[in-house]
């Protein structure tokens, strides 16, 4: 009272006329940021957005491919405003274990999963004491949402005491009254709506915050090259066709729901496209001139402009760090003959694909924007892998990890800085396929630790291989298309790679710090070729 007595005779005019100043900022912040409440432009706390998309090969972005019959412009968009890496590479060529790497910054070979993926039945991958990206950020003040496709297991309440729930073709019992447990709620997100596994694994059901949204009533199936999906129980507010654009709009909620909020906030927003079922909707239907695949790829890239869009009209574009990457390479389910008849390589200039262990296996669009922070237009030749997001936002926030965090992750964030890229010492990258074949790749040198592809490209185990030599060393400065094997030229060079590897296996990380514990008892057990 006595303040503003002083201020109505008189005194106090310069502090009255601060306090109108202040006022007025106020208000045309407010007015600008078209919401309530004006949230932190504070370029160290940006908003995060990690966008994966599932089974998209590094050439089906154009920007990524002078060859590419398939334009991708709302990714270019984001690739002309921030930084593309070339050199951008999973932890795995199938989508678990990158799905692991991507949260935990380990190699998931380190946990109990040695090959392969989960099914949509399986139980929780990641272990209950590891730390995540989700619950580092939440730690840190953020609000943590995870919308799409989990396939990280979770724990299902079944009717039954099942087995083999991890097979594909697994058909247990459950009681979809009940809800999860281990899913992504308990693995730090704040918010999730997910489904369990690839949009062609059964049960077709969406959980939102732990409870399934409807109780399935009937079994779908669909035997189409494309459009497969394995049979099993399916929700009466779930259709295929329409999952994709359905789980946007439930990440478009999500943000807009977050505008209004003081704290920033990580999405982690994960496509089931372009993997089978390929079922591009019909405005999408033709638009690519390629086939049912492009047609999709074009679907996906339109999620990504309505992504881009809210964030613009909500005025929050330019402190929102967004990530745009793939879990692996293009599956054959894309029809590669097609494609190649209307010129189109949804792997680029590489060989292999998903599941191997050559470069069409792993190498992926890795698109970083943050206006707020990032020069336009800037292309990174650095070797990165998906594992490093962890370490990457621990030096954003300037917040250690524990020992026990991280132990496969690098981060990225001086390459964002032309200037500084160059100030970080070589790295290393273990590469793993869906059979649990290894390759290590370090500078312009990839040593595959195995005589073929590890995967589902010729040449195979069996006849295929016997004749080879027992690995392969590939210079892929002068050879990125793996044709040339160098393995008896430089027997020092596989010897030095060979050396890394077993380095990286038995100390339980790949970066410095002290050994850490892992999920297998002997050599052959991890890699099945014995010991060196």
């Amino acid at each position: 009272m006595l303040f503003f007595k002083n201020i109505k005779s008189g005194q106090n005019k310069q502090v009255l006329s601060c306090i109108f100043r202040r006022y007025v900022i106020l208000t045309i912040c407010m007015v600008l940021s078209g919401s309530g409440i004006a949230q932190s432009s504070d370029v160290s706390r940006p908003n995060i957005i990690y966008i994966l998309a599932d089974d998209l090969g590094i050439g089906d972005i154009s920007s990524y491919n002078e060859n590419s019959r398939l334009q991708t412009s709302n990714v270019d968009r984001l690739a002309a405003n921030g930084i593309k890496f070339t050199d951008a590479h999973t932890s795995s060529s199938v989508c678990t274990p990158t799905r692991y790497g991507i949260l935990t910054g380990r190699y998931s070979w380190r946990s109990r999963l040695k090959k392969g993926v989960l099914s949509g039945y399986s139980k929780a991958l990641i272990e209950p004491d590891r730390l995540t990206v989700a619950q580092f950020l939440k730690d840190h003040g953020y609000h943590t949402g995870f919308i799409g496709k989990w396939h990280l297991g979770w724990d299902w309440k079944f009717v039954d005491n099942p087995s083999n729930i991890d097979n594909l073709d697994s058909r247990p019992t459950v009681d979809f009254t009940q809800p999860i447990t281990n899913g992504p709620t308990d693995k730090g997100f704040s918010y999730a709506y997910a489904i369990s596994g690839s949009l062609d694994m059964a049960p077709y059901v969406f959980v939102e915050n732990n409870l399934p949204t409807s109780i399935p009533t009937r079994n779908t199936v669909s035997t189409d090259f494309k459009g497969f999906w394995r049979e099993g129980p399916t929700g009466d507010d779930f259709e295929h066709a329409e999952v994709l654009q359905h789980l946007t709009h439930k990440a478009l909620d999500y943000i807009r729901n977050r505008v209004k909020k003081e704290n920033p906030f990580f999405l982690y927003f994960a496509l089931p496209a372009p993997h089978t079922p390929i079922l591009p909707t019909s405005p999408f239907l033709g638009k690519s001139n390629t086939n049912f695949y492009g047609d999709f790829v074009l679907q996906m890239d339109d999620v990504v402009g309505q992504i881009i869009t809210l964030l613009e009209e909500q005025n929050i574009l330019d402190n929102t760090l967004i990530v745009f990457t793939s879990d692996n390479g293009c599956s054959p389910r894309a029809g590669f003959d097609e494609l190649a008849k209307v010129g189109h390589n949804p792997n680029y200039i590489y060989r292999g694909h998903k599941a191997d262990l050559y470069e069409g296996g792993h190498r992926v669009p890795f698109i970083l924007s943050w206006p707020n922070k990032v020069k336009k237009g800037v292309i990174s030749n650095e070797l990165i892998c998906t594992t490093d997001l962890l370490a990457t936002l621990s030096e954003l926030l300037n917040a250690p990890l524990p020992e026990d965090a991280g132990e496969d992750s690098y981060s990225i964030l001086p390459f964002l800085d032309p200037l500084q890229a160059g100030n970080r010492p070589e790295r290393a990258i273990v590469h793993h396929s869906v059979e649990g074949r290894f390759a290590i790749r370090k500078g312009n040198w990839k040593l595959i630790l195995w005589p073929g592809s590890g995967g589902w490209s010729s040449p195979r185990t069996g006849r295929e291989t016997e004749n080879l030599p027992p690995y392969q060393l590939y210079d892929l400065n002068t050879d990125p298309g793996e044709q040339n094997n160098l393995f008896h030229q430089h027997p020092e060079i596989v010897r030095e790679l060979e050396r890394l590897f077993v380095h990286f296996v038995r100390n339980g990380r790949s970066t410095p710090g002290k050994t850490q514990s892992q999920t297998f008892n002997t050599w052959m057990e991890l890699t099945g070729i014995g010991d060196f």
